[in-house]
């Protein structure tokens, strides 16, 4: 028998008595006005506005600026009220709420801060109605939480904080091996004469190129093939493979051998080819950032895609094409190039006009052997970190949802 079974056993045998939060947290509030005196989006204290001002919002967004004036002392959850609503975490430290926020302040001789911050992941919240999800403070006080003795809390507590502290480890390494990632592909892709020594590939490159990597436009080293038609309604349960635009920015990353989704051979019949290493580009957006995203075509089949893409066909080695789109260089040419406000354009012949870098062959087969590794740790959700965070999440949730269902207790 585990300890937390025995610590069941033996205070709350015939179950735990269910409350309603109003009634186990004396303070359930909502956010307020601004104070008269802050800094906004300021991102760490200073001496004359030291408390953080939080908004409804996810993770860092949450993070309004910084006042000179605190409205919650201490011990606080803050529940997200609109929008996302029943996003919620742990205020420790004093801090001001605002608008769209709530505030819980439990009486800790019921319920622990962190034991309510982790009854709140599997309780449903159900937003008041409109338009817009929208949490009241009635509402939320009426909902029924658990309560088992402290005992219980605390020991639940424990086991679920090793959890999520290692799920948190993971994701700072994540973190720091994609800045190193980053950091290698852009110095692997600069070629220009007189940075070559910040390229770990620099013998190679004084053998081979030793004046320099010649750069070329995107139309001398290779053919676009503007793409037409395909909507999502056209998406059949079988069929030829399609990619549609938006997948490329939701759903691929930066190679795919499989489709998410498939066309009628009538329709495909219709459609542009995208054959074995070609590279489908999104050439609109909704940002600068997403524009000319792009995923190379691995997959042994013929596929086809649609309007607001271009397919790019390259003699060379495709991946490396791909990773060097990814690049801050890459991203100053398309800059200069990009159309539109609330949607971002580049066309066919400015895409064409970008210079990118051409080293041998052997060059670009080594360059691309070293990201792939790279992209497998960070990206690949088969293999490498992001695989190892899923798994942590699927064990803390599966412990977590086992340690927080209690038997009602019979009254």
């Amino acid at each position: 028998m585990s300890k937390i079974e025995k610590l069941i056993a033996k205070y709350c045998p015939a179950g735990v008595e269910f409350k309603e939060l109003g009634d186990v947290c004396p303070t359930i509030s909502a956010g307020g006005d601004l104070p008269k005196r802050y800094i906004k989006g300021q991102v760490s204290p200073t001496e004359e506005f030291p408390y953080p001002i939080y908004s409804n919002g996810i993770n860092e967004k949450s993070l309004y600026g910084f006042t000179d004036t605190y409205k919650i002392d201490s011990g606080a959850v803050t529940v997200s009220a609109r929008g996302t609503i029943g996003w919620h975490t742990v205020r420790k430290a004093k801090f001001t709420p605002i608008v769209r926020l709530i505030v819980l302040k439990p009486n800790t001789e019921i319920v622990t801060l962190k034991f309510l911050n982790y009854i709140l992941d599997i309780t449903e919240i159900v937003s008041s109605g409109g338009s817009i999800p929208q949490l009241t403070v009635p509402n939320i006080k009426k909902i029924k939480i658990p309560i088992p003795p402290l005992e219980v809390q605390q020991e639940i507590v424990r086991i679920l904080d090793t959890f999520t502290e290692l799920e948190a480890e993971l994701e700072a390494e994540l973190e720091a091996r994609t800045r190193q990632y980053e950091y290698y592909r852009d110095a692997l892709l600069t070629f220009e004469k007189e940075k070559i020594e910040v390229n770990p590939l620099k013998q190679l490159l004084a053998k081979h190129c030793p004046d320099g990597v010649e750069f070329k436009e995107l139309g001398e080293i290779g053919t676009f093939i503007r793409g037409n038609g395909l909507q999502k309604k056209d998406f059949t349960n079988d069929g030829v493979g399609c990619i549609h635009y938006g997948q490329i920015y939701t759903y691929y990353g930066m190679f795919a051998k499989t489709t998410k989704s498939f066309v009628s051979p009538e329709l495909a019949s219709s459609l542009k080819q995208v054959e074995t290493g070609d590279i489908i580009i999104a050439i609109t957006s909704e940002n600068l950032e997403d524009v000319c995203k792009a995923v190379v075509w691995l997959g042994d089949e013929t596929i086809v895609t649609g309007g607001h893409t271009v397919i790019f066909k390259y003699g060379g080695n495709s991946k490396y094409i791909a990773y060097y789109l990814q690049t801050q260089e890459f991203f100053k040419q398309k800059r200069r190039y990009a159309r539109g406000t609330k949607v971002i354009e580049i066309s066919k012949a400015n895409i064409e006009k970008i210079k990118i870098p051409i080293p041998p062959l052997e060059i670009q087969q080594k360059i691309v052997a070293i990201l792939d590794k790279f992209d497998t740790l960070v990206n690949d959700i088969s293999q490498g970190l992001p695989a190892e965070i899923k798994a942590r999440k699927q064990q803390y949730e599966h412990y977590r949802n086992q340690l927080l269902t209690f038997e009602k207790i019979a009254l």
